[in-house]
């Protein structure tokens, strides 16, 4: 038995064992609502408390500056024996900005919490570079994001006049000062992002057949054309794209005139009507036209040297073909397509530095992509991504991946100084550990010794941001990226009943991709799950609407309620979409309903939670987002494991209920997840389906059919009852 000084009695026998225990590599794995970040609390103030640790000796992380503010005070709380501070935290008429304060002077009240390091990880390598990065970057340096970046003060006091988006876009633009370049991005963004040729699809293709856009924004039938209208522009010839032309017997129309040559042009492929007709109307007209084929298309020099060989030497000697093109001209009408492209960027630049890949190896591995628009992107890409990092350099710039690579290379460059954070912590705990991606857990190696404790909590079952990078095989494999390492797992929820606990084991039972844990509630049920399906949105909204009244005049609040959706649309649609809104509807009637994606909910918790949009295939949930082939090329997408965190994300969303859940669905298109669901941990409602079969009264002698009004059979004289039977 461990005699300790701090009070344990709160804790289980897991929670406690994780607490006491002195292993090097330990994580606390837990089920939702089983108490881990409160375990870690607890492991932080007995490490202080029982082992005599010195606060400045411990390292603790986490992923959001709320996350770290709610770990203080917590801290705060439990040394606060007036209890005002957690008065002050529930108090509404307290805004952030005094909250944050008061934080600020509590903290430096109590030295062993001041003493400690509670940081994100993007702080905590902050704290690095400005301290000890001199040698690896400018230390004087600012931090590049985008204005919906929400970082603590100290962050956002060194924010770059620049965002990554202007730094991008303008980029982009001085890269079109090469012709070259300008004409190829407008080519791109005209296939790729305005006409969509890689979605071609015959149902959406114009009536006049004219489905492609040349750079002067001519549309004509076929890539082919496309590129002799291309070449005509690139070279100022001016030319008419199926000009009239009647000769003497019928009008038809030629693929190109180039007025100063005098020229005619038909474009010839394998889906050609035949010309013969249309090459006599020329001989008669003593017209001059060249034909060009679909077969010279395939080797890009040859069809330029025909088109210089058959245009060129026909136009007038003193014909000017330079041409002064501007990024302004050209994509006049198109700035915000090109924005698209920004993003594109933005994104692989951010996935490029997650997965610490050279440009070099992006570029080789795009080239050998079988999609020439895929191959296209990145040839346009992987510069403007290179003269990005070099720009961020000359201008002592850091974007948030930045600051744990910079921080992870000095410590590789300069032992001196990795020693000296090796020797400063030695225990360093880490909070959330299923959301770490490969980054992070190579800063976490190159912090650690034989003699550093590190003591991760997380759950597998809550991974939900791998679109960010998070990498849940860290966790998953836990003993393997840390040898030699002990987990204990936390299986008893506190916050949801029985019902709703079982009912999400379930759920997750169909991942293969986990950890097995059988996590047990500490409640009761008192309710069952209920799933409705309603006929309509409509139905939906009216069922939800009724039953916030039903709850509100049971005695509950609104921060009792919390609605959770996949994506935003189910919520709210927009203005101009024409469908039905839940937010529209309930602002209306003056409900005012916890609304949030189940991404923003996850730690959250409420008495009730309904979950919206329950419904199978586009627009539903699950929601596979294969997203474009292009972010394939750095990361390849596996569906069966983004199957499994859209199950994941249901989970989190099970898992915010603590007394009453109710899943919204549509009738005959139910989601696959609410099959996952046993039936005794449901009740299903709906309202029913308005009967078919009509209701007719029959005579019982004669069988005739009667009126409804009738008391005697007119057939056979036969008193009737009224006996109803279906038809």
């Amino acid at each position: 038995m461990i005699s300790t000084k701090t009070d344990l009695s709160a804790l289980n026998d897991k929670q406690r064992e994780a607490v006491v225990s002195e292993d090097k590599r330990l994580l606390v794995l837990s089920g939702a609502g089983s108490g881990k970040t409160k375990t870690l609390l607890q492991k932080l103030i007995y490490l202080i408390e029982e082992k005599g640790v010195s606060p400045s000796s411990i390292l603790a992380i986490t992923f959001t500056k709320n996350a770290s503010n709610e770990m203080i005070d917590r801290l705060i709380i439990s040394a606060d024996k007036t209890g005002l501070y957690e008065s002050m935290l529930v108090d509404k008429r307290k805004n952030k900005a005094d909250k944050d304060e008061e934080r600020f002077n509590q903290q430096k009240k109590y030295k062993w919490i001041n003493g400690l390091t509670v940081r994100t990880f993007h702080s905590f390598c902050y704290s690095i570079l400005r301290n000890y990065g001199v040698n690896e970057f400018d230390n004087k340096f600012k931090i590049i994001g985008d204005e919906k970046r929400d970082e603590e003060n100290e962050l956002s006091r060194n924010v770059s006049p620049e965002t990554v988006f202007e730094v991008v876009y303008k980029l982009i633009i001085d890269q079109c000062e090469d012709i070259d370049f300008l004409l190829r991005l407008k080519r791109y963004v005209l296939d790729y992002i305005i006409d969509k040729i890689h979605n071609y699809d015959v149902k959406h293709f114009p009536k006049d057949g004219k489905y492609f856009t040349s750079l002067d924004g001519t549309k004509v039938r076929s890539k082919s054309e496309q590129f002799i209208a291309d070449w005509f522009y690139r070279h100022s010839i001016k030319y008419e794209y199926e000009p009239l032309l009647n000769v003497k017997d019928f009008a038809f129309h030629p693929d190109f005139y180039i007025p100063e040559a005098n020229l005619y042009i038909e474009h010839v492929s394998d889906k050609s009507f035949s010309t013969k007709d249309k090459e006599e109307q020329f001989k008669k007209g003593n017209l001059l036209l060249v034909k060009t084929y679909e077969c010279l298309t395939k080797d890009s020099a040859l069809f330029n040297h025909t088109l210089d060989k058959v245009v060129k030497n026909r136009l007038p000697s003193n014909y000017h073909n330079t041409v002064s093109l501007t990024y302004r001209e050209e994509f006049n009408g198109y700035h915000e397509n090109v924005k698209d492209f920004v993003t594109q960027i933005i994104r692989i630049t951010d996935m490029i530095k997650v997965e610490n890949i050279e440009l070099k190896t992006v570029l080789e591995n795009a080239r050998k992509d079988q999609h020439e628009r895929v191959r296209n992107f990145y040839e346009l890409a992987i510069p403007i991504v290179d003269k990005y990092i070099h720009y961020c350099i000359d201008k002592s710039y850091l974007d948030f991946n930045d600051l744990i690579s910079r921080s992870t290379s000095l410590f590789q460059n300069y032992p001196d100084i990795a020693n000296k954070y090796k020797s400063k912590y030695q225990y360093i705990l880490v909070d959330e550990f299923q959301d770490v991606n490969k980054l992070q857990v190579d800063l976490i190696n190159l912090l650690l010794t034989d003699q550093t404790q590190l003591f991760c909590v997380g759950d597998d079952w809550q991974s939900i941001y791998g679109f960010r990078g998070s990498n849940v095989s860290y966790i998953i494999d836990f003993e393997n990226h840390f040898p030699n390492s002990k987990v204990i797992i936390l299986n008893l929820n506190y916050r949801s009943t029985q019902n709703i606990v079982e009912a999400s084991n379930e759920v997750i039972k169909q991942n293969k991709f986990k950890v097995e844990k059988e996590i047990h509630s500490s409640k009761k049920s008192e309710h069952k799950i209920v799933v409705y399906s309603g006929t309509s949105e409509e139905e939906n909204i009216q069922f939800c609407l009724n039953k916030v009244r039903e709850l509100l005049d049971d005695g509950l609040t609104y921060e009792d309620i919390l609605f959770l959706y996949r994506r935003t649309h189910m919520f709210n649609p927009g203005t101009y979409s024409g469908k039905p809104s839940y937010y529209k509807t309930f602002y209306k009637e003056g409900i005012k309903v916890q609304a949030k994606t189940i991404h923003a909910a996850k730690g959250l918790e409420a008495k009730v939670v309904f979950i919206l949009g329950l419904t199978e295939g586009n627009g539903g949930f699950p929601d596979i987002w294969l997203e474009d082939r292009i972010f394939q090329v750095i990361k390849k997408a596996n569906h069966d494991l983004l199957m499994e965190e859209e199950r994941r994300l249901f989970y989190v969303a099970i898992t915010r209920a603590k007394d009453k859940l109710f899943l919204i669905t549509e009738k005959g298109n139910e989601s696959g997840f609410l099959k996952e669901i046993p039936d005794i941990f449901t009740v299903r409602t709906s309202i029913p389906i308005k009967s078919v079969v009509e209701k007719a009264i029959i005579c019982q002698k004669c069988f005739s059919q009667l009126e409804k009004l009738w008391i005697v059979c007119p057939y056979c004289g036969e008193k009737t009852n009224g006996q109803e039977i279906r038809l």
